[in-house]
This record gives C-alpha cells, sequence and structure tokens, in this order.
C-alpha cells in the first residue's frame, strides 16, 4: 500500500510538472515580418511588400504587392485552374484553384466592395472553367494606380510569411489562406516593374492580416523614403526593433489615437482636431474627416483648410524665398546647397496627442533648387477633407491594431537615430520550430 502511495505521489508530480511547463511555454515569435519597398518608376511613388506565393522545388517564390490599406481583398496575377497538377501552369504564372459562384464566400466578397465605380462591368454566374462542372465567381477589382476596373477570378490562396520576434526573422514561416482573386495581367500595366498585384491590408475581414493565425490582427508599417532602402512590415502586436538600438522596443516611441470607422469603406481613419504650425492652429470643422492612405503619395487637403496651412506656413517662413509652383504643389521654395529646415507641422489629436511632421516629411525636393511644401490642395469639395499621404508616412513607424481598434503613430524615427531601413533581416534560428 505503502509503494502505490508513493508511485501514485511521483505521478502526481509528474503530471504537475508537465502542466507547468505547457503553462510557461511562450511562442517564440511574436510576429510575421516582410520587406517593404519604394518605387518611383511608375506615375506616383508607391510601396511594395514581398510576399512568398508558392514553393518551387522547396523553395519559397517571392512576390512584390503593392501596400494598400483600403482593398477589400487581395488580387494580383495568377491563372485559375481546376485541376493543377506538374507541368500544367505555365512556368512564368502562378496558377490557383477556383472558388465557386455557389460558395456563401463568392456573394460576401462582392459585398464587400468599399467602391463603386461605373466603369465595372456586373458580375454575372454563367462562367465556367473547361471540365469544372461548377460556375466560377468573378468579382470586380479596381486598379489603385488608375482606377480603371477589370473582372478577376475568386480563388482560394495561399501566402507565407517569415516568423519573427520583432528583432530578426527566423528561418521558419507562416502561412495564411485567404480568399484572393487572379487578375489579368493587363490589370498591372501600370503598376510599377516587378510588383505583381495589390496586397490589402484593410479593415475588410478579407483582408491579408486577418489570417495570420495565431497572431493578433495587428499591422506595423515602417516604409522607407529611398528606393535603396528596405522597410518593414510586421503583422502581429511586437515587439519591434530597430537598429541601431537594439534594445528599444518601437513601441515605447509610439502615440495611440483611436480608429474611427467611415461609412463604405474598409480604409483606416482618425479624428484630427487641429493642425498647429509654431503655437498657430489651423482650425477645422468639427465633422471633418481624416484618411490614412497608402495610395495618396501626400495628404492632400480640402482648399479652405489648405488655403489655412498656407497663409501660416508663409508667415513662419518669411526668409525663404519663394518659387514658381510645381505640380502638384502649391508653395515652393528656392533651395541653396543646403537643405531647408522648416517648422514642424502637428497634426492635434484628441486627448492631447500629436502627431509631428518635421521637415524631412512636410518639405519635398522637387529639383536641385527648388523644394515644395509636400501638401496638396484637395479641392474645395474632396472628400474626405484631410487624407495624410505616403510622403508623410516616411520614415515613421505606424501600428494600426484591430483588435482594440487604435492606430499608433512615432512621428519621424530620424529623431529618434533611426529609420525604417534599420530593421535586422539577418535570418536566425527559431528556438523551436513550431
Amino acid at each position: 500500500m505503502y509503494f502505490l502511495l508513493q508511485l501514485l505521489v511521483i505521478v502526481l508530480a509528474i503530471i504537475s510538472q508537465e502542466h507547468e511547463a505547457i503553462a510557461v511555454y511562450v511562442r517564440p515569435y511574436t510576429s510575421v515580418v516582410a520587406a517593404v519597398n519604394k518605387h518611383t518608376d511608375a506615375a506616383k511613388p508607391v510601396y511594395s511588400v514581398q510576399i512568398m506565393t508558392d514553393s518551387v522545388n522547396m523553395q519559397y517564390w517571392p512576390s512584390n504587392f503593392l501596400i494598400d490599406i483600403d482593398a477589400p481583398f487581395t488580387w494580383y496575377d495568377c491563372i485559375v485552374q481546376w485541376n493543377i497538377y506538374p507541368g500544367s501552369c505555365p512556368s512564368n504564372k502562378l496558377c490557383r484553384g477556383p472558388a465557386s459562384c455557389e460558395e456563401f464566400e463568392c456573394t460576401q466578397v462582392r459585398a464587400s466592395y468599399s467602391y463603386t465605380n461605373p466603369s465595372c462591368s456586373p458580375e454575372t454566374n454563367s462562367s465556367t472553367l473547361p471540365g469544372w462542372r461548377y460556375c466560377t465567381c468573378p468579382v470586380n477589382v479596381v486598379s489603385p494606380m488608375t482606377g480603371s476596373c477589370d473582372q478577376a477570378l475568386l480563388n482560394y490562396d495561399e501566402f507565407t510569411v517569415t516568423k519573427s520576434d520583432g528583432r530578426n526573422p527566423f528561418e521558419s514561416y507562416l502561412g495564411a489562406y485567404p480568399f484572393a482573386a487572379c487578375a489579368p495581367s493587363s490589370s498591372l500595366a501600370s503598376f510599377p516593374a516587378n510588383v505583381s498585384g495589390v496586397m490589402a491590408f484593410s479593415s475588410s475581414i478579407y483582408a491579408n492580416s486577418a489570417f495570420f493565425e495565431p497572431l493578433k490582427n495587428t499591422l506595423a508599417l515602417c516604409i522607407p523614403s529611398k528606393p535603396s532602402a528596405t522597410g518593414v512590415l510586421f503583422i502581429g502586436s511586437g515587439p519591434y526593433y530597430l537598429l541601431p538600438q537594439s534594445n528599444v522596443d518601437v513601441r515605447s516611441y509610439l502615440s495611440y489615437t483611436l480608429l474611427l470607422k467611415h461609412k463604405d469603406s474598409f480604409g483606416y481613419f482618425i479624428k484630427v482636431n487641429s493642425i498647429v504650425i509654431k503655437k498657430k492652429s489651423i482650425n477645422i470643422p468639427a465633422n471633418t474627416t481624416t484618411k490614412l492612405s497608402t495610395m495618396d503619395p501626400y495628404t492632400t487637403l480640402r482648399t479652405n483648410i489648405y488655403n489655412g496651412v498656407v497663409r501660416r506656413f508663409l508667415m513662419v517662413t518669411k526668409r525663404l524665398r519663394p518659387a514658381m509652383p510645381v505640380s502638384p504643389f502649391g508653395l515652393c521654395f528656392r533651395t541653396s546647397t543646403t537643405s531647408l529646415r522648416v517648422p514642424d507641422i502637428d497634426f492635434s489629436l484628441p486627448d492631447g496627442k500629436k502627431w509631428t511632421v518635421s521637415t524631412t516629411n512636410s518639405i519635398k525636393q522637387v529639383t536641385k533648387d527648388v523644394a515644395c511644401l509636400a501638401f496638396v490642395d484637395g479641392g474645395a469639395t474632396s472628400e474626405p477633407a484631410i487624407v495624410i499621404g505616403t510622403f508623410q508616412f516616411e520614415d515613421n513607424f505606424l501600428e494600426f491594431n484591430l483588435e482594440n481598434s487604435t492606430f499608433a503613430f512615432s512621428s519621424s524615427l530620424l529623431c529618434k537615430q533611426t529609420s525604417c531601413a534599420n530593421f535586422n533581416f539577418t535570418l536566425t534560428q527559431s528556438p523551436y520550430r513550431l
């Protein structure tokens, strides 16, 4: 009997230790990470993220996608085939399995469009694939470069991204399996070279950041200021680290404000109370909406707000020599061999928060001798009244937290002696291959 009691005690101790081990286990990765690049070989500067779309001979095939925080779903240049087997797909194309028009997701994706476009044709359920007895699911896609519309076919997709602890990428991967769409190659005619589609990072349930389970639905974005530099995109809650401050979590630099919902859009919106230049506020109407955009290159202001900003900016830059405006800008200055230094522009947000736009994000050098205020007049009736564009994002760390409906921003990282180009992309071994 005594022996049995001793044995029972030993068994319970082992079970207890196992439970303790499970309780203290911490997943070695906190996010997935991908490289971000700036492209200047299109009609406007845009930014892409490199995501792995397929595995060829045990090697992942990376593709570049435009980063669109407004798109309802991802679409790119690929082919839909119902019967995929070795050799059935052209060597220069990706092939994906079709979604049927009878599936619930087909109707739901079509209903998710956050845009109306007169150039879009009505979708029908009459198309099919040779040898496949089901109808396919055509969906409309609108190019963020031109606004033109094409029809694509909804498919079952797979995207793979490198796991990370926020310091380095690991030599292990995490897959996402969303619905996406295969569009004709002609849809990408105005895209930069080597960019094969649009990656949706909006608040849509079909946006890619929602599919990397078990990670939190949080997008962190840090876009570079030069095509020669590599920025970084995270999905997951952090921490995030940039060199040379390898022990400083970038989240310690962030201020937070609420994300707002806007009718018929999956984009991200915030409340801006006023724009402040050298302690003087340019008032903004109480019902003004401010949108965040990765497809608008410069901040666009409704005319009445823009005029107030320009008047105040002229008052505080009297020492600068004016120059003829260079489109799309309305206020430009002559420059010498030294860079311009101008007062900060602050977006004043609720709860006393402010997003500071310093010289590097407010002044655009357009020629050797001319630099311009990188804010654009959107017209008397532009809606939203304020759209904060990517020039103001560069070398700022941004976090879109869809779990808590918050938007976080760092203001310029250059003031912290780092930049978006300072993530360490050196691969490291994951502590556990899970």
